[in-house]
């Protein structure tokens, strides 16, 4: 299985959210979010898989990881409740990593990722939202450490997004070149 990391983060501070929200609206990330992970299965926190519109992507497996034994899927059919994010290690088809940040944590620490897709907003974040900022500083030093960046920087308005591959692993080209294409066809 290749496990793949996507996020999309601010470029000072590495924040991701503010409390439940994004704290920018950039429409072009949520089509280039959209075109790497169709078709295939994600996995987020409860709380990330909540933020979902109506708590569903359209043509993708989601697997939930919740501690929360009787926790409620809005599709039971392509979403699916995971207690143990071991069951995951031996997952058989490629594995979007899609957050929160304690998802990203848990992955970079105990299963790092075959792949990381890191976008970086360079713009202001929303400054009026309420909550506490969530940021994921540790994944991204543990990337710089572990990773190699193994694609030039793809700008769309705003946002840099590259490619980075862990250290000394061999990863699917078919994996990459559908991460890549799905980067550079907006």
């Amino acid at each position: 299985m290749t496990k793949i990391a996507i996020w999309c983060r601010h470029k000072d501070d590495n924040i991701i959210g503010i409390g439940p929200n994004i704290p920018w609206h950039i429409p072009s990330d949520f089509k280039r979010f959209r075109r790497i992970t169709e078709n295939a299965s994600i996995t987020c926190g409860q709380t990330t898989y909540e933020s979902f519109p109506n708590r569903t992507l359209p043509n993708r497996k989601i697997y939930v990881l919740t501690f929360d034994e009787n926790y409620e899927v809005s599709d039971k059919k392509n979403h699916f409740i995971v207690n143990d994010a071991k069951s995951l290690k031996d997952f058989e088809e490629p594995l979007y990593v899609c957050g929160g940040a304690s998802i990203y944590k848990m992955f970079m620490q105990k299963m790092a990722p075959d792949v990381i897709v890191d976008s970086c907003f360079m713009g202001d974040i929303n400054s009026s939202l309420e909550g506490i900022p969530v940021d994921i500083s540790e994944c991204i030093e543990s990337m710089k450490k572990n990773y190699t960046k193994v694609s030039p920087d793809y700008e769309e308005d705003n946002v840099i997004t590259t490619i980075w591959v862990k250290k000394g692993e061999f990863v699917s080209q078919e994996v990459l070149k559908h991460i890549t294409m799905s980067i550079i066809n907006n």
